[in-house]
């Protein structure tokens, strides 16, 4: 099993390393990688709204009779949804479509300068109720988390947002630290895009491992909690071992040096002032 966790502000305890579900919709395939990632030793499945898959992955969880005790659950408020009674009215409908009583973790999917601080009262009331364990928010900055200090009765234990090698967030990695949030990478691996990097392959071959667990065994020695994704059986496997090997002070320097602060989707503070991420990549 993935047994590396972090303790959260709120002493719940997060899986260091979670399987992620965007984009996997389809019926039989969302089983099978569900079956696959559980056998691997995942206990964190990472969903939202906005996928469209909160009924399938209940579906999945029932049919493959994963124990509710031993599975932690995320889910996400989708913009749309956002503000007070939209919040709690989405989430009554999450809970029916994932098939549980509760979720260990939801998140805000984005800030939104709409109903920002009615949508985190909604999220203190439902971890209040002790429908969501525990409530952090994705894609939020700096600015926003101070934002969200003025009023918030309770902080974030956890911010999910973009970060891989060519984004690695450094400053908001460390502000997430001083804060006692446990940041979580969405997109680890950058969506493939940092695979073929020759850095990267260099430091695969020097430790006999693959470019992919190099870059993801890179987040957790930076104190990042990961979520990485995959339908393929074998990817599933391989991106679960990563704690038999560690990368030394030069190779992890020498991923750092990759950022180019390119990101793969929408810049949180544009949306924030849009109101909504569309289009979404």
């Amino acid at each position: 099993m993935l047994t590396q966790e972090f303790t959260l502000a709120d002493g719940n305890k997060l899986p260091a390393q979670g399987f992620g579900l965007y984009k996997v919709n389809e019926a039989a395939e969302l089983e099978l990688a569900l079956k696959t990632a559980w056998e691997s030793g995942y206990r964190l499945f990472d969903t939202a709204q906005m996928y469209g898959n909160e009924a399938a992955v209940g579906a999945a969880i029932k049919q493959t009779q994963l124990s509710r005790d031993e599975l932690f659950l995320t889910t996400k408020i989708a913009e749309a949804n956002q503000g007070y009674d939209q919040t709690l009215a989405s989430f009554e409908q999450s809970l029916q479509d994932l098939q549980v009583d509760y979720v260990d973790l939801l998140l805000v999917h984005w800030p939104l300068h709409t109903h920002f601080f009615e949508t985190w009262r909604a999220f203190e009331r439902l971890k209040e109720q002790g429908l969501a364990k525990s409530i952090g928010v994705s894609n939020f900055t700096m600015a926003h988390l101070q934002l969200l200090a003025t009023k918030a009765n309770m902080m974030p234990v956890v911010d999910q947002i973009e970060l891989h090698p060519s984004l690695n967030q450094a400053a908001m990695l460390e502000f997430n630290q001083s804060q006692e949030i446990v940041t979580q990478a969405w997109a680890p691996l950058g969506r493939a895009r940092n695979l073929d990097n020759p850095v990267l392959q260099a430091i695969a071959t020097e430790v006999g491992r693959s470019a992919a667990q190099v870059i993801l065994r890179w987040h957790l020695q930076h104190g990042v909690a990961i979520i990485p994704k995959s339908v393929r059986p074998e990817r599933i496997r391989e991106n679960a071992a990563l704690y038999d090997f560690n990368l030394s002070s030069e190779q992890m320097q020498a991923i750092d040096a990759l950022n180019t602060f390119t990101r793969i989707s929408q810049e949180p503070e544009l949306v924030y002032e849009r109101g909504a991420q569309y289009p979404h990549n």
